[in-house]
């Protein structure tokens, strides 16, 4: 028969045995379990005692208003709460609690943050940056890429599995995940979900995406990839995401640029242009609206600037 937990055990002692085991048992790492260490410390300090199986959900409810309160981030509450809540896991197999009090008590909910976005100005100069001259194929190969990204809002996973021209798998079925039409001016792509949607492809795009497949080197694997490594293997995103840095920084941008800053850009300026969320939708590839609707924040922002550099009452003097 298994031995009844320990129930003599010092107050004091519980944290160093949850630790230990942490350590030892589940052998994470020391720096995750002095982050551990820190956050039940802090719940001792906030409790003004070490008597754990006395707290209550009323008082972890209160102590993570307090933590709010004095200035730290949902986030960092919400690592905290997930840390004692472990803790008070494995407290219940030691001793008797009624509940674990820190179930059901939820951080504050985190500020929506809205997707950066280049200036309509910033997207034409990194467009246009180093497009001048006698390129080397590579570099027409990151110019089509980029271009294709802002032209039509492309996630980066969606624009790596491009491939040149459509292929026909069995049954009819696409044999890729997406394809350019470059006679058509459109990309077929295929989103999350499996969703699968046209996309238009604008005209400095055409141009740049020519431009490529006039110098494109056939694939080492035979493939139809649109975009190619230095390998001559199809393009990883990974890859893409410092191409798209390194050519911003030569540029001289004045932000951190990844793909999905494009994309972002992308959806931000049609709004402005049109002002058509439900186009904007569509085009991104949104199963909801709701995930489309942050950009009208965007535009927002765009108007506010608009207004407080032009209306001759905006600003006090």
């Amino acid at each position: 028969m298994a031995a009844a937990p320990e129930q003599s055990q010092s107050a004091d002692d519980w944290p160093a045995r949850y630790l230990g085991e942490l350590a030892t048992q589940r052998q994470l790492s020391h720096h995750t379990v002095s982050a551990y260490r820190r956050d039940l410390l802090e719940l001792a300090t906030l409790a003004g005692h070490h008597d754990w199986p006395r707290l209550t959900h009323h008082d972890i409810r209160r102590f993570a208003a307090k933590l709010h309160a004095g200035g730290q981030s949902a986030r960092s509450i919400a690592r905290k709460l997930s840390g004692w809540r472990g803790f008070y896991e494995w407290l219940s197999r030691q001793v008797r609690l009624a509940a674990n009090p820190v179930d059901g008590v939820r951080a504050p909910r985190r500020p929506k943050t809205l997707p950066k976005a280049l200036s309509v100005d910033d997207a034409v100069q990194l467009m246009e940056a180093n497009a001048h001259g006698h390129p080397e194929p590579a570099e027409l190969c990151d110019r089509a890429m980029f271009e294709l990204l802002y032209s039509s809002g492309l996630r980066v996973s969606e624009l790596a599995s491009l491939d040149m021209v459509y292929t026909e798998g069995g049954n009819g079925v696409p044999a890729s995940l997406g394809w350019l039409d470059l006679a058509a001016g459109e990309v077929v792509v295929t989103g999350k979900g499996k969703r699968m949607r046209r996309v238009p492809v604008g005209a400095q795009a055409r141009t740049a995406l020519a431009a490529w497949l006039a110098v494109r080197p056939p694939a080492r694997d035979g493939s139809a990839a649109l975009f190619l490594s230095a390998r001559l293997a199809r393009i990883t995103p990974r890859v893409v995401q410092n191409r798209l840095k390194a050519h911003a920084l030569r540029a001289g941008t004045p932000v951190h640029v990844h793909p999905h800053v494009l994309r972002h850009s992308f959806a931000s300026h049609l709004l402005q242009s049109s002002g058509d969320l439900r186009a904007v939708q569509e085009l991104l590839g949104h199963a909801s609206i709701t995930s489309t609707q942050v950009y009208t924040s965007l535009d927002f922002q765009h108007l506010a600037a608009v207004y407080d550099r032009a209306h001759p009452r905006a600003k006090s003097k």
